[in-house]
């Protein structure tokens, strides 16, 4: 932990424990029975507060300051990895690392933002914020794996793209644009995990891929809830915010149940901060587990199950049939279609009665006009002109 002002007001009863662990085990005469009590109080207390956590407090336990980051899994997760700089145009861009990796029997081209520890490698990689060279060049490294045959992970922990008069000078929304573009069409194995937080055109720069996983704590939205609490209530303050946490579906269950990833990675207990090792190696299993299901494919099926997996996700109306891969969420809109499809008729109806009305009253004032057109013109003489 980083110390007392890191603290989650829902994790303080943890870390209270944990500090009576600590001080337990470094005793003079530890007792081995106490400890071992208070380690099951502790990991019971640990399921038990983070299994209720609402989505703001997702939010900033995915914001957490220890929690591991792109470099961190590189250590724990990879071998022989070689890292690649420069986008080619103009820099190279810290948020994006890149470079070539092995896992178990694969080689692989790994992508990966990251946001840096102390304040100056946080400054180098601008908190995680990419600018268009980012993206840039993430896409010239995803063609370097794709001419070479090599599978494609990355690891998506942005709070959103650099918002700066720089980047939109240099075309950070037509670099995303053109990334979602080509990875849509890479023609080879794409894998992203969500390992932090997953914010808005940012995230998705990086994240058009065959397989999306996402860490149970992890979040992943158009954008960010005070961003969009900003623009509801003016106002981008907690309170409003968690409302807007709400409202978004950010969490890894939420995006799991409307088929935005395909898998919820689990964390240790408490989080993925506590343990690093356990949390790397949960997600090189689920790594491996999809270079499996994935290396070997042929490309134009890989092609067309990428394609058919982002066609699948949302929910559209046809007529008056919902339609949507994701039977229970059918069930659950189907209340509020019939309510809007009723609320149209009735507009609908409400518009051809105004429009009735007021063909009506054109053709009585036409009338009116007729009649005082045809009308003869009087013979009285003008007024005289006052002396």
């Amino acid at each position: 932990m980083s110390g007392p002002d890191s603290r989650l007001a829902f994790d303080r009863p943890i870390q209270e424990l944990e500090a009576k662990l600590a001080a337990l085990e470094s005793s003079a005469e530890p007792d081995p029975a106490a400890i071992r009590k208070l380690r099951r109080e502790l990991t019971r207390l640990k399921r038990e507060i983070y299994s209720k956590l609402t989505p703001w407090e997702i939010i900033q336990v995915a914001r957490h300051p220890d929690r591991p980051q792109t470099r961190d899994y590189i250590d724990l997760v990879f071998d022989d990895f070689l890292e690649l700089h420069g986008d080619r145009y103009f820099g190279d861009d810290r948020a994006i690392i890149t470079g070539f990796a092995r896992i178990s029997e694969y080689r692989v081209m790994l992508i990966g933002q990251q946001k840096g520890r102390s304040l100056p490698e946080k400054k180098e990689c601008f908190w995680g914020c990419a600018h268009p060279e980012g993206y840039r060049k993430a896409l010239d490294k995803m063609k370097l794996a794709e001419k070479f045959g090599l599978p494609v992970i990355t690891f998506i922990d942005t709070p959103g793209a650099y918002p700066g008069i720089g980047a939109e000078e240099r075309g950070e929304a037509r670099s995303i644009a053109v990334n979602l573009m080509e990875m849509a069409r890479l023609r080879t194995p794409i894998v992203t995990v969500v390992i932090g937080e997953g914010g808005s055109g940012g995230a998705l720069g990086i994240g058009v891929a065959d397989r999306v996983g996402m860490l149970e704590f992890a979040w992943y939205s158009v954008i960010s809830p005070e961003g969009c609490a900003g623009i509801l209530w003016k106002d981008g303050a907690p309170e409003h915010a968690a409302k807007a946490a709400e409202a978004l579906k950010l969490t890894s269950r939420d995006l799991h149940r409307l088929g935005v990833i395909d898998d919820v990675i689990p964390e240790p207990p408490g989080g993925a901060h506590r343990d690093y090792r356990e949390m790397a190696n949960t997600v090189r299993t689920y790594l491996i587990r999809y270079l499996r299901q994935l290396v070997g494919k042929p490309v134009d099926e890989l092609l067309e199950e990428r394609y058919q997996r982002y066609r699948r996700i949302g929910v559209y109306i046809e007529g008056e049939r919902i339609v949507s891969h994701v039977p229970e969420l059918i069930e659950q809109l189907r209340p509020v279609v019939a309510e809007q499809l009723k609320q149209r008729a009735e507009l609908l109806r409400r518009w051809e009665s105004e429009a009735q009305a007021a063909q009506q009253a054109d053709q009585q004032q036409g009338g009116q006009r007729a009649s005082v057109v045809g009308k003869p013109v009087s013979s009285a003489s003008p007024p005289a002109p006052s002396s």
